[in-house]
């Protein structure tokens, strides 16, 4: 009888909601080396490109166009935005499938994730919890980018207006703010990533598996938007709007494929991160 009072009194002090604390998770990926490997490459990113500058002298327009590189070094603002461009199409893919595509996979191969259920942490309480800190870190690593390039880039350039290659300016107070709306946008596109990330980590226990398989799909994405024999169909593909974001650095901003791309992002990562749960909800876990 004593016993069964024990289990009861446990039973009833049980709250759910207060396994696996958002903290708690997110410090335990914070310490991990690969967090840290990845911040440092994205930190050293802007460096590299002012030391290339540097050395190769200030980019040439390449004919009679004029593109937002030819530009980099008018001001840090422009370089912030140089820094966002040649690394919205590969680079800032890399640690989103890598923090939303190795936290649950990573479990599984430590054979760790079944104490974790155990503990007992409900499975949707622990794929919410490892989600919000995957994307987290995901937001961080973008933001972390145009902050670091700002710095040097004002160290280097001075700070200033963003020129824009097709003519005009936008005062620096401006620029920042459509920065701001570009790494939000980036963000948005980069969530199919994280969904397709997330959804294989809950399939495989190799967390490379998840990692590379998401990035790989990425770059089919972004292959089969240069087939423009798909006509339209192209316009369902998230890589299709990724660099919609050059829209709104203009005197005159123009939204709709900003809208348009966010909406196909959204929808892709719905269904992937609900396909995640789902299956995670009947995935037999025994590692």
């Amino acid at each position: 009888m004593s016993t069964l009072t024990e289990r009861t009194e446990v039973a009833s002090g049980y709250r759910a909601g207060r396994t696996l604390p958002l903290r708690v998770e997110l410090v335990r990926q914070l310490k991990r080396r690969r967090t840290l490997v990845m911040f440092g490459i994205l930190a050293a990113l802007p460096f590299v490109l002012v030391v290339a500058f540097a050395i190769g002298g200030e980019p040439d327009a390449g004919g009679d166009r004029i593109t937002l590189m030819d530009s980099a070094t008018a001001s840090a603002a422009n370089f912030a935005a140089v820094n966002l461009f040649v690394s919205a199409g590969f680079l800032l893919v890399v640690p989103v499938a890598l923090f939303c595509g190795d936290t649950v996979a990573s479990e599984a191969s430590w054979s760790s994730l079944r104490y974790l259920l155990a503990a007992p942490v409900p499975r949707a309480r622990l794929l919410l919890s490892k989600l919000v800190v995957g994307l987290g870190l995901s937001l961080a690593a973008m933001v972390l980018l145009p902050v670091v390039a700002l710095a040097v880039g004002s160290a280097a350039y001075g700070w200033g207006p963003l020129q824009i290659p097709t003519g005009g300016a936008l005062e620096a107070g401006t620029a920042a703010q459509r920065l701001v709306v570009v790494v939000a946008f980036i963000f948005v596109s980069q969530l199919v990533t994280a969904g397709l990330a997330f959804w294989l980590s809950t399939r495989t226990d190799a967390p490379l598996g998840a990692v590379g398989g998401a990035v790989g799909l990425t770059i089919v994405g972004n292959v089969l938007d240069a087939v423009t024999a798909l006509g339209d169909w192209r316009h369902f593909l998230p890589a299709h709007w990724q660099f919609a974001w050059a829209d709104a650095v203009q005197p005159s901003p123009e939204w709709s494929g900003m809208i348009q791309g966010t909406a196909i992002s959204i929808t892709y990562a719905l269904v992937l991160f609900a396909l995640a749960f789902r299956g995670f909800a009947r995935k037999d876990v025994v590692s």
